[in-house]
């Protein structure tokens, strides 16, 4: 990714909590694989569809 302001990030909304979050250049090659804002949500997102498999 070339220089781009900060404005103009991609943005994506999060699986879990569905709040928009922008690119971090940490995901710069996976960016089309993040579906969680954080490992918070990822967890959340986690126990919720392993409890609907026990119902």
């Amino acid at each position: 990714m070339k220089t781009v302001s900060k404005e103009n990030l991609p943005v994506k909304q999060c699986a879990a909590c569905k709040r928009p979050f922008t690119w971090r250049k940490k995901w710069e090659k996976v960016w089309d694989e993040v579906k969680y804002c954080s490992q918070k949500c990822r967890a959340m997102k986690k126990q919720s569809t392993s409890a609907n498999e026990n119902l």
